[in-house]
């Protein structure tokens, strides 16, 4: 492997780190955010969903955008989202001011995760490993992010943002200093369409799609909801963050190196039925002890989902590819946050988070589907 080739992948793993920080600081900071400024829960799902529009509205930009201006222009404006965003959130409380903020970091992290999966994938002799790799990074930063924000809260309520948009500049400065275009995209420069006829592409964007919906929300709602129900204490609910991408990172690194997956389809049905067995139980238990284990369990569980279900896609994983199938899968990440705050709004956040079975069931569902599939 060539230079340039290393470098970009291990660049690809170094913000795919800092992105977990910035993006899963986000459940932890709206719910900063709803302490001092005291907001709705119908608020809070907007400030996610809209968070979500973004990755999702990045997804298609970075499709778009490279024949426009070249990929590098397109990959450095989209990825100061997170710096410009969390900035802004530390120096103003007005709502439309917060609105923009979370838009502005959704957009850093749809264009960095498509630009990651490109970088790593391309350069890596092993996609499955390659990437189990790459989402072990994000979940290690997301698994830093309270001890980050715990920190810097101690200085004021604001100094969480600005170290979030501090972290922000780095992945941006990241993105600046290293060759966007990797070696296989200067070989083909021909854009390929094949895979919008392909029904294995079509079932796996609803795989993540499905997965997309059930983590955001568990990220976005879950400090939330223990804080309200009393189920954590309100000093230690924002480390439930840490318990979660502790298994994600554990289970990732597990699949990476130590036990290798031979049958991905396999693989994502067994993980589909953990996320529903577990899910239901962190739904049922009201002790602090149960819900940390249950958390871990289904963290654990959906760990290898996105990853794989992506190396699953094997030859059609390109920059348009990818530029329809994560921001067409981000979409969930968009309906179902806003679904649970308008569920909780009128019928209780216990009734809003129990809605989230149902991406959990399309997990397996549509894992069975591509399984049975024969292309």
């Amino acid at each position: 492997m060539e230079k340039e080739q290393i470098f970009q992948r291990n660049a690809g793993f170094l913000a795919f780190f800092l992105s977990g920080i910035c993006a899963i600081s986000s459940g932890v900071v709206v719910s900063i955010l709803q302490e001092i400024y005291g907001f709705a829960y119908g608020m809070t799902g907007t400030l996610l969903s809209l968070m979500s529009i973004g990755n999702l509205l990045a997804g298609f930009a970075s499709g778009m955008l490279p024949a426009k201006i070249g990929t590098k222009k397109t990959v450095v404006l989209l990825t100061a989202g997170y710096g410009a965003g969390y900035l802004i959130m530390g120096f103003s409380g007005w709502m439309l001011v917060l609105m923009l903020g979370f838009f502005m970091v959704g957009v850093a992290k749809g264009s960095t995760i498509n630009t990651c999966t490109i970088l790593v994938a391309d350069n890596s002799g092993d996609r499955t490993k390659g990437m189990n790799i790459m989402h072990s990074c994000y979940a290690l930063g997301a698994l830093l992010c309270p001890f980050f924000i715990g920190a810097a809260m101690k200085a004021g309520n604001a100094i969480p943002m600005l170290v979030l948009a501090a972290c922000g500049f780095l992945l941006w400065l990241t993105f600046c200093v290293t060759p966007a275009e990797t070696k296989a995209m200067k070989k083909d420069r021909n854009i390929d369409k094949s895979f919008l006829k392909s029904r294995k592409f079509w079932m796996l964007t609803g795989l993540l799609f499905c997965q997309n919906a059930a983590e955001t929300s568990v990220t976005g709602w879950m400090v939330t909801y223990f804080k309200g129900n009393g189920i954590i204490s309100g000093s230690l609910s924002p480390y439930t963050v840490t318990v979660m991408w502790g298994a994600t990172l554990i289970a990732r690194l597990l699949i990476a190196f130590v036990i290798p997956i031979k049958n991905s389809y396999s693989a994502m049905i067994k993980m589909g039925i953990g996320c529903i067995i577990f899910y239901m139980g962190l739904m049922m238990t009201s002790t602090q002890t149960t819900a940390i284990l249950l958390l871990f369990a289904f963290a654990f569980a959906m760990a290898g989902m996105n990853p794989t279900a992506v190396a699953s896609a094997g030859r059609m994983t390109s920059a348009a590819s990818m530029g329809i199938m994560l921001p067409a899968a981000s979409s969930g990440a968009i309906i179902m946050p806003w679904i649970i705050g308008m569920v909780s709004e009128y019928a209780g956040i216990e009734i809003g988070m129990a809605s989230n079975i149902i991406p959990c069931a399309g997990m397996l569902l549509f894992s069975v589907a591509v399984k049975r599939l024969k292309e």
